[in-house]
């Protein structure tokens, strides 16, 4: 069938449904560069006013996952499961989940990303761990795979390229949002990875994407719909971030944190959604009577995380960067904490140093913020509520602007109970 971009761009434009032939020509004209960024862009903002049915959501990321190579964990003698998180601040989930989960008994295939504004990057996390490496061939996943039981790397070159090239041109067309988009972005590389289950974190809130659990329930939805239909067990949890998890934001400040929760202990939020996330993993995975909780404190996870480090070029037992300047925040009242906004936390980080504001720009490793409250807890005035780090000093009224707003004291005695970690679950 003769195919070209204007007729495709017109059907979405004028709220028509694409037929699969036009979805799967679109995509493969797109990444061999027949077809233009800017008749691409032109569809995804048609897409992203207008939506996409569940069997278009279906064929678009079937189409994607056709452009490159698919992954197979078939050899390996456990079965695997993934993670996947829409982004947040604080976010170091994956740190000491990947690890937790192979103690339990599942191969973790942890493909991971990099920041992007004010969400935090897995990779660039790990990265502060000298000699750490994000890149591995195929060859040398399966082989931590087989020898440790998790891998945490750069996805590769040939994993839905399609994807590649329309991330990056969704980011700069203001079409990031588009629950079709996303959910087929997300879907296509963890089902051309490979992995047997999938447990998708979707994050509501200030600081996520999704800013309303409606929202958030309609995307997660969609990929659950999506893996299920790719033959790949897929489970989601809608998670809080309209607070920061955990105690720090930004790079090497939450790796210490990380390594806190594998030595047992750690902030009680991110040990709780840690935990809540491995027992998913592990029962999507069919693993039965294995107990996170035990892994956490008989050191077998801290076991699997040294392993796993030092099988990727890493030093586990070596120094962090620490930023060369830091400025501390004091309360300006005495109460109650009942506001700590992710996205002012994680602009401020940003802005520090500890994320960029395009793919090809650098990070500092010892940038970020440290929390000393959080919402729920009694401060007084002039106590320390943050320490600011960097190595840029000229930064820090910068990072602050971004913080005004973003912290909120109540008088001494009012109630507040902050959000639940876990909002829902969508199987």
């Amino acid at each position: 069938m003769s195919m070209d971009a204007i007729s495709v761009i017109r059907t979405k434009r004028d709220r028509g449904r694409l037929a699969d032939e036009q979805i799967d020509w679109i995509i493969d004209a797109y990444t061999r560069g027949e077809v233009a960024d800017e008749q691409m862009s032109a569809l995804a903002m048609a897409i992203l006013l207008n939506g996409m049915d569940r069997a278009e959501i279906a064929r678009w990321t079937a189409a994607m996952i056709k452009s490159g190579e698919r992954m197979d964990f078939s050899a390996l003698p456990l079965p695997t499961a993934d993670k996947h998180s829409t982004g947040g601040v604080g976010d170091k989930i994956t740190l000491p989940l990947a690890p937790l989960v192979a103690a339990c008994g599942a191969a973790v295939p942890q493909l991971s990303g990099r920041g992007l504004g004010h969400t935090g990057g897995t990779l660039d996390k790990l990265e502060s761990i000298p000699g750490w490496r994000a890149l591995l061939s195929n060859d040398e996943m399966m082989d931590v795979l087989r020898n440790v039981g998790s891998v945490i790397c750069a996805a590769g070159d040939g994993l839905a390229p399609a994807d590649k090239k329309l991330y990056a041109l969704r980011d700069v067309t203001g079409t990031v949002e588009a629950i079709p988009l996303i959910a087929s972005s997300i879907m296509s590389k963890k089902i051309a990875e490979g992995t047997g289950s999938l447990v998708l974190d979707v994050k509501v809130g200030s600081g996520a994407f999704m800013k309303n659990l409606e929202d958030a329930r309609e995307l997660a939805s969609t990929m659950v719909g999506l893996g299920t239909d790719h033959g790949v067990k897929t489970v989601a949890l809608l998670t809080d971030m309209s607070t920061p998890l955990g105690l720090t934001a930004g790079n090497a400040l939450e790796v210490r944190e990380s390594v806190e929760v594998l030595a047992g202990g750690g902030p009680a939020d991110v040990v709780e959604l840690t935990l809540a996330l491995a027992r998913e993993m592990l029962d999507a995975a069919g693993v039965k009577d294995a107990d996170p909780a035990k892994a956490l404190a008989d050191g077998s996870a801290m076991d699997h995380w040294r392993r796993m480090i030092i099988a990727q070029g890493g030093d586990p037992d070596a120094v962090l960067p620490v930023a060369r300047e830091q400025h501390v925040v004091k309360a300006a009242s005495t109460g109650v904490l009942t506001k700590l906004d992710a996205y002012a936390v994680g602009v401020s980080a940003w802005r520090l140093g500890a994320g960029r504001a395009r793919k090809e720009d650098p990070v500092q490793a010892g940038a970020g913020i440290e929390m000393h409250a959080k919402p729920g807890d009694s401060v007084v005035a002039g106590q320390p509520l943050m320490t600011l780090h960097t190595d840029t000093p000229e930064k820090f009224d910068y990072a602050l602007a971004a913080l005004d707003g973003g912290v909120e004291i109540a008088a001494e005695g009012t109630a507040f109970e902050p959000n639940p970690i876990v909002l829902g679950r969508i199987a």
